[in-house]
């Protein structure tokens, strides 16, 4: 993780002082990189504990669609109690349902990303198209003259994904993102990590990942995110039968806050240990071995079934999460 450590270093040195929504302000560089090939090791944070378990028990909730931070606090993540129930943004939005709420956050976006589509009745083959993918007609209305019809359907992204993996190897288009620009005011705080795009390649049964982040803070959300980035690689490796190779991390805005400035500045001082290697639980089926199947799992995985081996790291570090 010395490259982590040398981003920290660089945004420090050359970044500017920013204001900010959270009330604490930044030092901020735009655009920034890192590169990670996961047969060298997994990569977790050495220079202070990692908080590996709640990483993965946000990614489990993530490809659940949860949407409720008590149901993220029983998978072992407590992240989203402040979003959900501190956050005076969102305490105050009409669209909050209750304690704990999120709203349409994440994995609702990655598991049943609301589609609509308006189409003329005058097309009926556009209709019966429509229709043939999935989608179901809520309402018909008309306009300026015109009739139409709106058809609805909640896209599965993450199954589109692992289906082409194994279908259609070759295509560039398998991604999913979780900025839908129509229902970020539902949302307790709109989506950081937005953008995935899987990489498989059928000649050397390699996967890789590209993620892009709009705003990533360095001290906690960095490390907590590559966890996940890399995790989900790993997963949808195995459920694919490709073994992980390159994760790729783009950020926008790489920030750090102000208060978490001497955590880091310590943390740059403490050597790098070697990198882990993660382990994924028997249980969980390796497409590579069986030969069958099963995107059930991505709804079937538990926190429990991901852990580090080899895992050592310095002592550990805290600070407070910006909201």
């Amino acid at each position: 993780m010395k490259q982590y450590l040398d981003l920290v270093a660089d945004v420090i040195k050359r970044g500017s002082l920013q204001s900010n929504r959270t009330g604490i302000k930044t030092i901020s560089l735009p655009g920034a990189m890192l590169r990670f090939d996961l047969q060298e090791g997994f990569p977790a944070i050495t220079t202070r504990k990692l908080a590996f378990k709640s990483a993965i028990g946000e990614m489990v909730g993530f490809l659940r669609g949860v949407n409720n931070a008590a149901e993220f606090r029983a998978l072992g993540c407590k992240v989203w109690d402040q979003n959900a129930n501190e956050n005076s943004q969102w305490l105050d939005n009409p669209f909050r349902k209750g304690a704990d709420d999120l709203g349409e956050i994440y994995g609702v976006q990655w598991r049943q990303w609301p589609a609509y589509k308006r189409i003329a009745l005058s097309n009926p083959a556009a209709i019966e198209l429509a229709l043939s993918k999935g989608y179901t007609q809520i309402a018909q209305a008309e306009e300026d003259g015109e009739a139409y019809v709106v058809l609805y359907k909640a896209i599965d992204q993450i199954r589109q994904c692992v289906d082409t993996i194994i279908n259609d190897p070759g295509s560039r288009r398998i991604l999913f993102h979780g900025w839908n620009c129509a229902q970020l005011d539902e949302m307790a705080l709109p989506p950081c990590h937005l953008l995935y795009q899987f990489h498989p390649n059928p000649e050397t049964k390699e996967i890789s990942l590209t993620l892009y982040i709009r705003s990533n803070d360095l001290g906690l959300g960095t490390p907590f995110n590559l966890t996940e980035g890399a995790a989900l690689l790993s997963l949808i490796g195995r459920l694919t039968g490709y073994t992980p190779r390159w994760f790729t991390y783009f950020i926008g805005d790489a920030h750090v806050y102000e208060n978490h400035l001497s955590m880091l500045t310590e943390q740059l001082d403490r050597e790098p240990l070697p990198a882990p290697r993660l382990v994924i639980s028997d249980r969980v089926p390796e497409f590579a071995k069986t030969g069958v199947y099963q995107p059930e799992w991505l709804e079937l995985i538990e926190p429990s079934d991901f852990w580090l081996e080899g895992y050592e790291h310095h002592a550990p570090m805290t600070a407070p999460m910006a909201v």
